[in-house]
């Protein structure tokens, strides 16, 4: 049978059937129109305990992925192969020095980040948003809590992204305020909600979907920001015709798989730029007339983007010497 992972942890899968699915395995369409289930889950294992997958990372499998699975009549099952994914959205896991596939097959990521408490991190959803292009997912950001209010220097951050065709909505679990253009926004895709801890993700997911009931922690007084609850991604179906995926919350999140010269090309705003440098190759940060200095400094290029590509070119140089 074909079925779609709905969640993973301790290399047990919660799997359901899919209607069609054979269909979708003779065509490798993985691209699916939303279907209320109908089916209960299997709880499946690897076959073998190990997945032929010429992706790199360390869980073979995510919310989303569809997967050809043997049942049995106790409602477990064995998982035989991965069916090839459109896109994945992963994170590079600095402990296991490996990808972490957080979801696959999606038609939008959401980068969720707080207004207020835990602190507004527009520079953790710039390397979101990298991620979910190295992974070719269209990525989108909602700020939540935005009953908080935002800093004063906020506001310039959000046009920054909307300038780059970057959609931002805004949204409280508190207030009700923005769920509408939410069940709008996901109405019949594959959506996943990623951020740090904190920002409110299960509590929006809540404030949609109240018969789920997922935990939600508060923030530490010490260091203002919020404590691990949710440990592992899970698919969740809407009644609207959406697949919402809640993911846990993360501190950091780093990006790799490009090299620190390449780390240009992730910026768009920075596109062509340093073909008109007169220092080739340019670093960006000294050089005389650099192209890219000068956009910061004439206001083409937001300078918080700015500092926040030579901190992650940091990052990537020193991974290279290391």
């Amino acid at each position: 049978m074909i079925g779609l992972i709905y969640s993973g942890i301790n290399n047990i899968y919660q799997v359901r059937p899919v209607d069609g699915g054979d269909d979708v395995a003779q065509s490798q369409d993985v691209i699916l129109p939303y279907q209320a289930p109908t089916e209960s889950f299997y709880e499946c294992r690897i076959k073998g305990k190990i997945l032929k997958d010429s992706e790199p990372s360390y869980n073979p499998l995510a919310p989303g992925d569809l997967v050809v699975f043997e049942p049995s009549d106790e409602g477990q099952g064995l998982i035989h192969r991965r069916l090839e994914r459109t896109n994945r959205f992963a994170r590079w896991n600095r402990k296991r020095e490996n990808w972490q596939t957080v979801a696959a097959n999606l038609d939008l990521l959401v980068a969720v980040v707080a207004a207020g408490k835990p602190p507004f991190r527009p520079r953790f959803v710039d390397r979101v948003l990298i991620a979910a292009a190295q992974g070719g997912v269209k990525a989108a950001v909602l700020v939540n809590k935005i009953d908080q209010g935002l800093p004063e220097w906020g506001e310039s951050r959000i046009s920054a992204w909307e300038e780059l065709d970057i959609p931002v909505y805004r949204s409280s679990a508190h207030t009700g305020e923005g769920m509408e253009e939410i069940r709008a926004l996901t109405a019949g895709k594959t959506v996943a909600l990623f951020g740090p801890s904190g920002v409110g993700k299960s509590s929006v997911l809540n404030r949609l979907l109240p018969h789920i009931e997922l935990a939600t922690g508060g923030l530490s007084e010490k260091y203002d920001r919020g404590r691990h609850v949710t440990n592992f991604g899970r698919l969740l179906d809407a009644p609207w015709g959406a697949r919402l995926v809640d993911t846990p919350g993360v501190r950091e999140i780093l990006v790799r798989g490009m090299s620190s010269a390449d780390l240009i090309h992730w910026f768009p705003e920075f596109s062509g730029l340093d073909e008109e440098c007169s220092y080739s190759p340019c670093s960006h940060r000294h050089e005389p007339d650099c192209a890219v200095q000068d956009a910061v400094d004439d206001g083409r290029i937001h300078p918080d983007r700015f500092e926040n590509y030579l901190r992650i070119r940091d990052e990537l140089e020193e991974d290279e010497r290391w």
